[in-house]
């Protein structure tokens, strides 16, 4: 069978796309324009009277006392005060790897450069107000300009009307959508735009004829639809595995030999022989962009084993096999309707005059009706009426036939008003529980209702939770790929918001092993992600003063007190303390209380070989040298006394045994005699009296 060539393979490629996308679009359209009808009920002034409601009320007042926005606006806010963090977790559980730190350090660092909140923060006000936001991952090189720097860096940013623009695989049934074969993310471009972008051979055509079940119109008289089309792609590559001289083993793919010719015949030479060969699979993910007739570019395979397109839902079931969401405003979209219609027609009664008007008959007013219009302005003091006539010509002086009644408010209405109240309370939330906090309150009963509180938005913050764990998971698998290169240099930003930089793919000698290893190696970085929901930095360095503050009371000890001291202004806020939060850290760090980093550790090596000797220190140690050294011969005079009592005693004995008994008894008192002066020199001073 002939191999296909590129123009044919990206004409399948197309075709697959659009039979794809069309069968997402038949099977979701309905759900995605009840979402995007949501975002604009409670976000666009105006959007709540939109369909049929607003010919029923045409040419009457239509108000709108929007308190979706206001519940929808109270997640949005718990959320922003308490951002979700990822952690990189060994797989075996360690707790010291200090990869997984750099990992972290990275992440965040990348986080800040791309402006990641804006990303988190739209797509999440998206996933409440609508039920489905998304973000997306991308690598760019770090300096665009230079055509020899290669090195790249992820980047996290937001995706718009993702409601409108992303499609996932409709057979992903996971929630992060890490299961999907495929995706689709739309853009919007002006047919200039386009032009400009893709040229004269690259203008937009009709969709192809054989693509059924059609509902996107990929052409517009203003816009262009082009899509980035992610495509899964699975391969089998061959490892191939070679025993060294020394035994180990060394492992090499096809591309490996494909980039370099000589590295089979180098192995050969060096001794080297395949002992085995194993096939793996490989995930791989190609990206295309779209339109609606072809492939515009085949842009290869990206970064990555992963869609890097993350999505973020509000709430979502399976229903009938389709997937169901929504945020938090479709389930009071109703009682809101119901409360904007009672209060326009309570408006449109209030409207009317409230004073009795008089109804005469014209001939009554006639030549009076001036006096009658302005007297509003001029106030009379009374009014004139013509008497009525009668049939037999007499006059007759007759009042008003009747007085109109200013409108009332049907009781029907006020108790709707009040059943509707309680309802959007129910439904949006018991925000106004917050409002009974009052200051004697105890801090128990205020954690009570604030957990009450929180329970009303928690499925939105942990949906989002499952939204960042999987970016982290994404991003991991993107920097193994693009993060390669020896001894680079990267800025990495620490969990208290410190600027610092870590070098990749360093060699350093393990000083357990002796055995030189790669430090910071990000292509053997497979960790798994941990999230972390919790309050912002600030708020949390809040609390722990206030912590801090509050321990100080209950302990006298000097030291513990210098310690909690030093912890307190190390974590404190404000204008101008960034030093002196340094000086503190450095003294705990001093203390032995807070665990040195790598670079601090460094520094106090190198102070300790630096410092100059104090010379108190030099004296005392001089004082104490001489004080050892007199000691030492005081006891070597004292060995050597004793030595010669010993020897004296031993002659003495060998004179005595040549000489009889009274001569030995005569020499033995001289000895003694001779003796006890010594004796009284070497005894201490406490057994002279014995």
């Amino acid at each position: 069978m002939a191999r296909k060539t590129k123009n044919e393979r990206l004409r399948d490629v197309h075709a697959d796309a659009m039979k794809q996308f069309a069968t997402i679009q038949t099977n979701s359209i309905d759900e995605r324009a009840q979402c995007l009808a949501d975002r604009r009920f409670y976000s666009i002034a105006g959007a709540q009277w939109e369909g049929a409601l607003s010919e029923q009320f045409e040419n009457r007042p239509k108000l709108e006392v929007n308190k979706v926005h206001l519940g929808v606006m109270r997640i949005i806010n718990e959320y922003r005060n308490n951002r979700i963090t990822v952690d990189f977790v060994p797989k075996d559980g360690a707790t010291d790897d200090d990869l997984a730190d750099t990992c972290d350090g990275l992440y965040r660092a990348d986080e800040q450069d791309s402006c990641a909140d804006e990303a988190y923060d739209n797509a999440f006000e998206e996933a409440v107000g609508g039920g489905f936001g998304a973000w997306r991952l991308r690598t760019e090189y770090e300096d665009p300009e230079d055509d020899d720097d290669e090195r790249q860096r992820i980047r996290i940013e937001p995706i718009y009307d993702a409601d409108k623009f992303v499609f996932f695989d409709q057979n992903a049934k996971r929630q992060d959508k890490s299961d999907a074969a495929f995706c689709f993310v739309l853009t919007a471009m002006t047919p200039e735009a386009f032009a400009d972008e893709y040229g004269e051979a690259g203008s937009p055509t009709s969709l192809s004829s054989h693509v059924e079940m059609l509902e996107f119109d990929w052409q517009t008289p203003d816009v262009v639809y082009v899509a980035e089309y992610y495509r899964v792609e699975q391969s089998t590559e061959v490892i191939r595995v070679f025993e060294l001289l020394d035994g180990s083993e060394e492992r090499y793919n096809e591309r490996d030999f494909e980039e370099d010719e000589n590295l089979e015949r180098m192995l050969a030479a060096t001794g080297a022989t395949e002992v085995r060969q194993k096939r793996v699979k490989r995930r791989k993910v190609h990206k295309y962009i779209i339109d609606g007739s072809r492939v515009l570019e085949d842009l290869g395979f990206i970064a990555g084993t992963e869609i890097p397109i993350i999505p973020v839902y509000g709430k979502r079931w399976f229903i009938d096999n389709r997937e169901r969401m929504m945020g938090h405003v479709r389930m009071v979209k109703d009682a809101q309707r119901l409360k904007n219609m009672q209060l326009s027609r309570l408006a449109e009664i209030s409207a009317y005059s409230t004073v009795e008007k008089p109804v005469f008959s014209p001939e009554q007013v006639a030549g009076f009706e001036i006096m009658w219009q302005e007297d509003n302005v001029k106030n009379y003091p009374y009014l004139l009426v013509n008497p009525i006539t009668n049939a037999d010509g007499s006059e007759q002086l007759a009042g008003a036939a009747d007085y109109t009644r200013a409108p009332q408010i049907p009781p029907a209405m006020a108790a709707l008003l009040q059943i509707t109240e309680v309802d959007m309370q129910d439904l949006l939330g018991k925000q106004e529980a917050g409002e009974d906090m009052q200051p004697n309150l105890s801090g128990k009963a205020v954690e009570l209702i604030q957990n009450r509180l929180d329970q009303q938005n928690f499925i939105y913050m942990s949906n989002m939770a499952k939204a960042i764990k999987r970016s982290g998971e994404v991003w991991l698998a993107m920097s193994r790929d693009i993060m390669v290169e020896e001894k680079r240099t990267m800025k990495s930003i620490a969990t208290t918001g410190e600027i610092s930089s870590v070098q990749l793919s360093v060699p350093v000698l393990d000083s357990k092993t002796g055995l030189l290893e790669t430090k910071n190696d990000m292509s053997r970085a497979k960790f798994d992600v941990a999230v972390d929901v919790g309050p912002t930095s600030s708020s949390k360095r809040a609390a722990t003063v206030r912590s801090l503050t509050g321990m100080m009371q209950l302990t006298s000890d000097p030291e513990t007190q210098s310690i909690l001291t030093s912890m307190a202004l190390m974590n404190m806020e404000g204008e101008g303390l960034s030093d002196a939060r340094k000086f503190f850290r450095k003294r705990l760090v001093g203390m032995g209380v807070v665990e040195p980093t790598e670079e601090e550790m460094q520094q106090m090596q190198e102070a300790a070989m630096s410092q100059q000797p104090n010379p108190n220190d030099i004296y005392l140690q001089a004082a104490a040298a001489e004080a050892e050294a007199k000691a030492g011969k005081a006891q070597a005079d004292t060995a050597h006394t004793l030595a010669k009592t010993q020897e004296t005693e031993a002659k003495t004995a060998e004179i005595l045994a040549g000489i009889d008994s009274q001569a030995r008894n005569d020499a033995l008192k001289v000895a003694k005699e001779m003796r006890e002066p010594v004796d009284r020199q070497i005894l201490p001073r406490s057994n002279r009296n014995f």
